[in-house]
């Protein structure tokens, strides 16, 4: 690809409804390829879901070649056969990376949000509202934050394994004689370079 581009897919794993999102991610650019949901609540099968999530891992790792793949880890709630669910769609998402030569890579959600908007609390709807920022989406209204999710979860991927944080930052850190600084005005004093006019 132009650029040096790397291809990401995010999951967000789910027996219900599940999350994916696709980034292009370069170092002059990131942009989102596509995100969408797979819904399974019209089957009762639990097993025939799990299929249905390998075929769809399968399809997206085939159309878009990803170079990695994330997932968002479950987090621990108190319904223990909710929790074995989400376990088993994860193992799922999980072993059709692997069967594709990929080896996926797992974020706590608390991780992600604080990836994305520097808070790891943020709502899901803080989440839609950086990731329209950054990759620059227009659409407003999202029927599943499971595909926002999924999309968050490839970006904090990227920042996780690229300097790409690094180069926000532009102006070198300069340090001060005094370690602590009581208030603006003192701060403003010694380091008059960070004032901008």
């Amino acid at each position: 690809m132009k650029d040096n581009s790397e291809i990401i897919l995010g999951i967000d794993p789910g027996t219900i409804v599940m999350g994916y999102g696709v980034i292009s991610a370069s170092k002059s650019k990131i942009s989102l390829v596509e995100m969408g949901v797979l819904q399974l609540s019209k089957y009762e099968d639990h097993a025939q879901r799990l299929h249905l999530i390998f075929k769809k891992m399968e399809s997206l790792l085939a159309i878009h070649n990803p170079a990695a793949v994330a997932i968002e880890a479950p987090f621990f709630g108190k319904n223990v056969q909710s929790m074995l669910k989400l376990g088993r769609a994860q193992g799922v998402a999980i072993a059709a990376a692997m069967m594709n030569g990929l080896h996926p890579t797992e974020y706590a959600p608390r991780k992600i949000k604080q990836s994305i908007t520097g808070r790891g609390a943020a709502t899901k709807e803080q989440v839609w509202t950086i990731l329209q920022h950054i990759l620059k989406i227009e659409e407003q209204d999202v029927r599943f934050y499971d595909a926002t999710d999924a999309v968050a979860v490839a970006l904090c991927h990227y920042y996780q394994n690229s300097n790409a944080l690094l180069s926000i930052a532009k102006e070198p850190v300069i340090k001060t004689k005094s370690k602590k600084t009581t208030s603006w005005d003192a701060f403003l004093t010694q380091n008059p370079q960070r004032v901008k006019k």
